[in-house]
């Protein structure tokens, strides 16, 4: 369980230790294991910052104090027996002390792209999910879900359109990188309230990316074609949606 307060009843060790595993905070990613003590911990809550126990120097260390690659405390979950801790936390740096991202990297394979951040998806996907349960009048998300397909198939085919312009503008320079990121945004987040109005979880579309993947069957034939064609006119956009 995710602690709000300084975790209690803890099961420490006979050295007086609990193993902390460090997660990145936006991607999900395993960073490093380390141990603490009572004082680690309680330093970790009271500055910010992680800080451990070092079992062969035998004393107190923060994370990042020689390097300046520190841990941001994000937050801290307890396992079900109480004697482990995963420490949810901001890198400033690499994480190993090798120059590695993180400690958990295998040196025979070559990861050319850095984890991008999609576990922040979660919370937002806990919000979307959360407004439509609760019917809030006030809620846009509430409000958009209320009309149906409908309305969330049409703001979302009103929000691909204006990504696909932001591209191409940007292609141009007329846009810069913020917007279409900006754009890109605004159409992930009506994506999940379409999925949510339609019962559908998110997780049903993972696992259809996933089985794609395990099949060598994506991105699909109809993908490259709309690759290959993007300067095509977008003016059958409301035409197939039936919004002209």
């Amino acid at each position: 369980m995710c602690e709000k307060s300084p975790p209690h009843d803890l099961s420490w060790n006979e050295a007086g230790l609990i193993p902390a595993i460090v997660q990145n905070r936006s991607t999900g990613e395993v960073l490093m294991m380390a141990w603490m003590n009572r004082e680690a911990l309680d330093l970790t809550l009271a500055t910010g910052v992680v800080h451990f126990w070092s079992r062969s120097r035998r004393k107190l260390w923060k994370k990042g104090e020689t390097s300046g690659n520190t841990l941001a405390l994000d937050a801290i979950t307890v396992d079900c027996d109480r004697d482990a801790l995963t420490i949810q936390a901001c890198p400033a740096g690499p994480t190993c002390h090798t120059g590695a991202r993180t400690c958990f990297t295998d040196p025979d394979v070559e990861v050319l792209t850095p984890p991008q951040g999609f576990a922040d998806l979660e919370p937002l996907w806990w919000t979307v999910t959360e407004r439509l349960a609760g019917g809030e009048s006030t809620s846009y998300t509430a409000r958009l879900a209320c009309g149906g397909a409908p309305k969330t198939a049409r703001k979302l085919i009103e929000e691909a359109a204006e990504l696909a312009t932001a591209a191409l503008q940007h292609e141009t320079g007329v846009a810069g990188p913020s917007r279409v990121a900006e754009e890109a945004a605004d159409l992930v987040y009506h994506l999940l309230v379409l999925l949510a109005e339609r019962g559908l979880p998110a997780s049903r579309v993972l696992a259809e990316l996933a089985s794609r993947r395990e099949k060598g069957g994506w991105p699909s034939t109809a993908t490259a074609l709309m690759l290959c064609s993007v300067h095509e006119p977008l003016r059958h956009v409301d035409e197939e949606a039936g919004l002209d």
